[in-house]
């Protein structure tokens, strides 16, 4: 069993830990290291806001963009825009709520094909 994890209270943490979005920001990831410690916000109604942090001096760079992994990244995207209704490239991700392009979605004849 795991020790328990050091806990800091909000924008209280010392120098050397940074969440997954810090380690981001800065070039970063985890690389396979566990959790260090985390930071929690109180709130009134509910339980804390927990954040997870990393040691920084542990992290790895982030792996480059390869062009497989570019091109992947296109075609999920371009999946995402392409309205199955009318299958034109909406421009923007098609809402999930509607299932297809807005235009799509006012028009009184709506069917799915």
């Amino acid at each position: 069993m795991r020790a328990a994890l050091p806990a800091y209270a909000w924008r209280l943490a010392p120098d050397g830990y940074a969440t997954r979005r810090q380690l981001r920001a800065m070039g970063l990831r985890p690389g396979g290291q566990d959790v260090a410690a985390e930071v929690r916000r109180p709130r009134k109604r509910r339980g804390p806001l927990v954040a997870y942090l990393y040691r920084v001096n542990l992290a790895k760079p982030v792996r480059p963009m390869t062009p497989g992994r570019a091109e992947a990244l296109a075609k999920a995207m371009r999946a995402r825009r392409t309205c199955p209704n009318c299958r034109r490239d909406a421009g923007y991700c098609i809402p999930r709520s509607l299932g297809m392009c807005v235009p799509c979605a006012d028009s009184p004849e709506r069917t799915v094909s």
